[in-house]
């Protein structure tokens, strides 16, 4: 019985050819021409990593910032004794056995969460609560620092943390579809140099980098070329 799809769908289809893989100028192009939501939508990229997923030296995370930003509002959360410190620096939340306690209960309304070195002895009793949800301050992620101004403005500046999960799989957020072309092409280059860079030392095979694509919230993706990540 053929696949349904949905209207929107359809149209992109009708827009490229999404069998195809495109070099990465073109590949945003395409992308610009889908329909568009009513909502201001996520651009989105997918890795596929030929890492062994499965052995602990070969795990592959970082964080990047972003040329353009995210195009997204970050609430910020730290972790702290200084509360009136870390709210004049720009967090949203602050504050340490309180905000501990929020989070036991169940509050999980921010998107980055940041901690002192002090206060991380306390909040890593939270890991159980935060670390599924990617939310666990982390030294590697620059979210478990004592210079809490200069960890505000950068993920409020657009610092994304990438992670992959148990499939070798990497999605990353790298703009709004409002961008422009120009502004989604530089924040993409970032992240794919990130990423590259980020090839663990004991990975030995090739193609470290298997597929990229890219999409939006309501898209589907556009398959890159691997032109234009095969040096990694």
């Amino acid at each position: 019985m053929p696949q349904k799809h949905s209207k929107r769908y359809n149209s992109a289809i009708k827009a490229a050819d999404l069998t195809k893989n495109y070099p990465l100028a073109e590949a945003v192009e395409v992308l610009a021409k889908f329909p568009k939501a009513k909502f201001d939508e996520t651009v989105e990229l997918s890795f596929r990593l030929a890492v062994d997923a499965t052995s602990g030296d070969q795990n592959v995370r970082g964080t990047t910032p972003l040329p353009n930003g995210s195009g997204k509002k970050v609430r910020v959360l730290v972790f702290t004794d200084n509360a009136a410190a870390a709210l004049a620096a720009g967090a949203d939340f602050a504050g340490l056995q309180d905000m501990m306690q929020k989070v036991n209960e169940g509050w999980l309304d921010f998107d980055v969460a940041i901690a002192t070195t002090d206060a991380m002895k306390q909040v890593r009793t939270l890991a159980r609560v935060l670390g599924p949800k990617g939310l666990m301050p982390n030294p590697k992620s620059g979210t478990v620092t004592d210079d809490i101004p200069a960890g505000i403005k950068a993920v409020k500046a657009g610092r994304v943390e990438f992670k992959m999960d148990k499939s070798a799989n990497i999605g990353v957020g790298v703009g709004k579809r409002s961008f422009t072309a120009a502004q989604l092409l530089e924040n993409v280059n970032a992240v794919i140099d990130a990423v590259g860079k980020a090839k663990p030392a004991t990975f030995k095979g090739s193609n470290y980098i298997k597929t990229i694509a890219i999409s939006s919230s309501m898209s589907p993706s556009v398959h890159i070329a691997s032109t234009e990540f095969s040096k990694y």
